[in-house]
């Protein structure tokens, strides 16, 4: 018993002396190393399966796929070059987030805003019918029911006429995913993979890194980005949520070949392959010259690509930052620039759901009600079902849609993508989907959290501090 409790002890000072090399954040580095030498019993276990913000050897496999592609990522810059936007046409609030995203903003596109299930879910399938060569699926969930299977069919359909089906999924999101389902892809010539987030010796006991990516590639021309999993709740027949609110995104042309760079990666992660693809760029067909940014982020970057990317809008804003996320637990550098936005007069308003689907984030969104809306900061709840869209509309001029939510998961855990489109045109319809969507939400008064019962009051404190795993 005393060997066990000794083992216990210089495993929990050993992993705090890792805690305080390779936490991003100093809250987390001093939240674990004091738990780690005074509670090792538990925190032991907890921090090899919850505590790495790094997942290592995603890096090592991506500079691989790197070498193995030079070719390839050589013609993709110099088949898009004659698309890249000057410098002179693109907005401020894009300069930063250009260089996260390792290529140019690029014109040439058509964008489609596509507002909720069913009118995603038809579009995605019509484009996969349609695909000559080969399509590309990676979603986080995957479930067997209605929709799944009217994917799993259009995608055998596909196969079975000569496509090419490459299929990747979160283990971790879908993991009621029955062996039925994979095995008959697979037989019907889909290769279908998941992520592995715990492949490599020191991820084995890693389920705290999650791809959360949700995005679908046909011929390296057409791409489909946004919230929309593949599931029946997705299309609001969920009989607890009801309508589900969410948004995805169509892009057509040169664009989408960034988000085939994001899928190749992933996919020589999971199966240490890649497939041959097509890399030649070229506009969209009806001459639409939308610019384009397709910014992948997570915990393999080198930098912080979402909280950055989040922080530079904040900072960019100079009329207004509209917001959209389901989870809104941010950290106190974003906390910070909210309330600088609002002291600067920026019309700041976010957007979240009035009912949860995750009992700990709901609690710790109200902590920060009031801290925020003292700056002229104002939060909707949004009460017409389940909001489960990411979009933000940056002044007049850029709207993104993407994956990633508004906490500290998609901040720095969760491998996510985002398209930011900077045409004027385009955000005036994300302007008029989000006053439709404030028309169906209410306005959160100032002191609201204050006038809660004691309980719940205590109960929102308790939650914050779980913001760094949420």
């Amino acid at each position: 018993m005393a060997a066990v409790f000794v083992l216990f002890h210089l495993a929990g000072f050993l992993s705090s002396i890792d805690s305080v090399m390779s936490t991003r954040t100093a809250q987390g580095s001093i939240a674990w190393a004091v738990s780690l030498n005074t509670f090792p019993y538990l925190a032991v276990p907890a921090y090899w399966v919850l505590g790495r913000s790094k997942f290592e050897g995603y890096v090592v496999a991506r500079r691989a796929t790197d070498r193995r592609n030079e070719a390839v990522r050589q013609q993709v810059v110099s088949t898009v070059e004659r698309y890249r936007v000057e410098d002179s046409a693109r907005p401020e609030a894009v300069l930063a987030a250009e260089r996260l995203a390792g290529i140019p903003v690029l014109g040439g596109n058509r964008v489609d805003l596509l507002i909720d299930g069913e009118a995603t879910f038809a579009n995605i399938l019509d484009g996969i019918d349609a695909a000559n060569d080969y399509v590309l699926v990676q979603f986080y969930i995957v479930r067997d029911d209605g929709l799944g299977r009217e994917l799993k069919e259009r995608l055998l359909s596909s196969a079975a006429r000569g496509v090419k089906v490459y299929f990747l999924y979160d283990e971790i999101g879908s993991h009621d995913l029955p062996e039925s389902y994979t095995e008959e892809l697979r037989e019907g010539g889909v290769e279908f993979y998941e992520f592995n987030t715990q492949k490599g010796p020191r991820n084995r006991f890693q389920i705290n890194f999650r791809n959360h990516r949700k995005v679908v590639v046909v011929d390296g021309y057409v791409t489909w980005i946004g919230g929309h999993n593949v599931g029946d709740e997705y299309l609001g027949k969920d009989p607890t949520f009801g309508r589900w609110r969410d948004t995805h995104l169509r892009i057509e042309g040169p664009a989408a070949l960034r988000a085939q760079i994001s899928f190749i990666e992933d996919w020589f992660w999971a199966t240490d392959s890649y497939p041959q693809l097509n890399w030649v760029g070229r506009a969209a067909a009806d001459g639409s010259d939308s610019p384009v940014l397709i910014i992948p982020s997570g915990p393999a970057d080198e930098l912080e690509t979402a909280n950055l990317m989040f922080m530079h809008a904040i900072t960019s804003a100079r009329q207004r930052i509209w917001i959209a996320s389901p989870y809104f637990v941010p950290d106190r550098a974003i906390i910070s620039a909210l309330q600088l936005a609002g002291l600067r007069g920026v019309d700041v308003r976010i957007l979240i759901p009035d009912e949860p689907d995750h009992l700990l984030v709901y609690l710790a969104a109200f902590s920060y009600f009031d801290e925020v809306s003292r700056t002229g900061v104002k939060f909707y709840r949004y009460q017409d079902g389940f909001l489960h869209q990411k979009v933000m509309l940056i002044d007049d001029a850029i709207a993104t849609i993407g994956t990633a939510n508004f906490d500290n998961r998609s901040f720095r855990l969760n491998f996510e993508i985002t398209a930011a489109v900077t045409d004027p045109v385009f955000a005036a319809e994300v302007e008029r989907m989000f006053e439709e969507d404030f028309s169906r939400s209410r306005l959160v008064e100032e002191g609201e959290v204050d006038r809660k019962p004691w309980r719940f009051r205590f109960a929102v404190r308790l939650a914050r501090l779980t913001a760094p795993i949420q």
